[in-house]
């Protein structure tokens, strides 16, 4: 409409128009077109127009360029709360915390939507702990919420770091503000209940929503996915299509992901084709990852390559991961070892692909390519992230890290509580997995290399420390090996009780004996 106006009417922007345009391109996110109109702004006679260059701020902020933001902030000659806001958020959201707690600190005057932009801001660059104290303090100075947002911000924090408890007192805040029925709170807490591997509460608050959206249904369809309840994802979703709900991209993704992990290939194949042919949704990298995953899972390794070979994208690593994990874990010595000289020859970011590729060539006993994958790592200074295991109760939280040595006054129990669980797993038929100790040991020192896993001393710690009878929720930031998968089998049986533990993908509930993922 714009171009319309300048080349056919001839007439030129005010700082009303150049205002809309700004806002135009930052909700289109293009920052080019964005920078044109910056540029035009700059030589019209409204250049020194205060409001236009908040907006400005805005959309750089928005595009990720804070340092353009910041370069017209401080342009401005009288700042307003949206530019100061704007600018806040920006840093918060690209990870720049520093900046954005000090310029918040220097904010002449706050109101809701000001903290609202620091601590969402937080939340999406990951920071859940420094947006949690921002959003006491915010509470400490009694700002009245008379906008929910900055709630859903905080419960998604929640969900991000796994703090059920917590989220169960802002889960009562909501209640006490009389937000529960506001439809994204709503959505929030549902994610926040599933992600806390508390599914049952994610069900009951979905159950009791009288009024749904996509976001609804996806997130409890994602929900029953990653628990292992394929059959609820699955039965949901054809409950939301009947209803009249379209799926969107992230459905498909959780549908995709369902199957994977009970192994309904069929069926995934039937959703694969009905997200392009009845909704139109071209499938995106990740659809296609979930796709070969479901396929590799189940033994299609030939189908699964050849749809390997028809995704019109660059691939990126976690594709070839899925292919490569089924082939190792499926026994495809072969295939894994042509893959795994494949990706070799590629370049390579995620040290976990790294520590695949080293597994991979440890599994078939090629020690000289192990060792090459070690020194590309130490040239390229790749680091594997250590493997950590966190669980809370009440108001503590502990983590623990796999093999560490520490002065701790419960050690001693935790160690005698894993021997004495040890002594009667072996009675009942245990045999240590060292599959997974993947370095030229002994068969003794590779068992007690398992036997100071991260999750095996957070559950003993929980075991000893939490209320009798309450479920033991584990928070893994790697996958749980498959001895580990085997032994916290073996502890719930032994001890009666139900142990979550969320790794890095999916939830497992081990309960009298048997895992929610039925061992696939």
């Amino acid at each position: 409409m714009f171009i319309t106006m300048s080349t056919v009417d001839k007439l030129q922007p005010d700082h009303f128009v150049f205002a809309s345009l700004v806002k135009a391109c930052s909700c289109l996110n293009n920052v080019r077109l964005g920078k044109q109109v910056h540029g035009r702004f700059m030589l019209s006679s409204y250049c020194l127009d205060n409001v236009v260059k908040s907006s400005l701020v805005d959309m750089y902020a928005k595009c990720g360029l804070v340092d353009e933001a910041y370069a017209v902030f401080c342009s401005i000659s009288l700042k307003n709360a949206a530019s100061w806001t704007a600018m806040i958020s920006g840093y918060a959201r690209c990870g720049q915390k520093g900046d954005a707690i000090r310029l918040f600190g220097r904010m002449p005057f706050r109101n809701l939507y000001t903290w609202t932009a620091l601590i969402s801001g937080l939340v999406q660059s990951g920071n859940g702990n420094d947006a949690f104290n921002f959003f006491i303090e915010m509470r400490r100075e009694r700002i009245d919420i008379i906008d929910p947002l900055v709630l859903s911000s905080i419960v998604g924090a929640c969900a991000n770091l796994a703090v059920l408890e917590l989220g169960k007192q802002v889960h009562g805040l909501v209640i006490s503000l009389g937000y529960e029925s506001c439809l994204f709170i709503s959505n929030a807490l549902v994610d926040m209940y599933a992600k806390c591997s508390d599914i049952s509460n994610a069900n009951e608050i979905f159950s009791s929503m009288k009024q749904r959206d996509v976001v609804s249904w996806t997130s409890m369809i994602v929900g029953f996915a990653q628990h292992g309840q394929a059959k609820m994802a699955l039965d949901l979703y054809d409950e939301m299509v009947s209803v009249g709900v379209k799926p969107n991209e992230v459905t498909f993704v959780g549908l995709l992901y369902a199957c994977s992990h009970v192994g309904l290939v069929k069926r995934g194949r039937a959703l694969f084709d009905s997200m392009i042919k009845d909704y139109g949704i071209n499938p995106s990298l990740q659809h296609y990852t979930c796709f070969v995953d479901l396929l590799s899972r189940s033994g299609h390794f030939d189908e699964a390559e050849n749809v390997v070979n028809s995704i019109p994208f660059e691939l990126d690593e976690a594709i070839w991961a899925a292919l490569l994990t089924s082939c190792k874990n499926r026994g495809n010595t072969q295939m894994a070892i042509r893959i795994a000289n494949q990706i070799l020859s590629t370049k390579l970011e995620d040290p976990s692909t790294y520590i695949m590729l080293s597994n991979v060539y440890a599994g078939a006993n090629m020690w000289e390519n192990v060792s090459k994958v070690r020194k590309l790592m130490t040239s390229l200074d790749v680091k594997k992230k250590p493997g950590y295991s966190s669980i809370e109760f009440g108001k503590e939280r502990r983590v623990f890290y796999a093999g560490e040595t520490y002065l701790d006054p419960i050690r001693d129990e935790i160690f005698g509580l894993l021997k004495e669980l040890n002594e009667e797993m072996r009675r009942r038929g245990y045999i240590p997995d060292t599959n997974s100790v993947l370095h030229d040991m002994e068969q003794q020192e590779k068992e007690r290399q398992l036997f100071s896993h991260s999750e095996r001393l957070a559950v003993a710690f929980g075991l000893l420390k939490a209320v009798p009878g309450t479920v033991i929720r584990v928070v893994k930031n790697l996958r749980v090996c498959g001895d580990c998968h085997t032994v916290l089998k073996f502890i719930s049986s032994i001890v009666e009780r139900e142990i979550v533990v969320r790794d890095a993908n999916r939830y497992h509930h081990f309960k009298d004996g048997i895992c929610s993922c039925n061992d696939f």
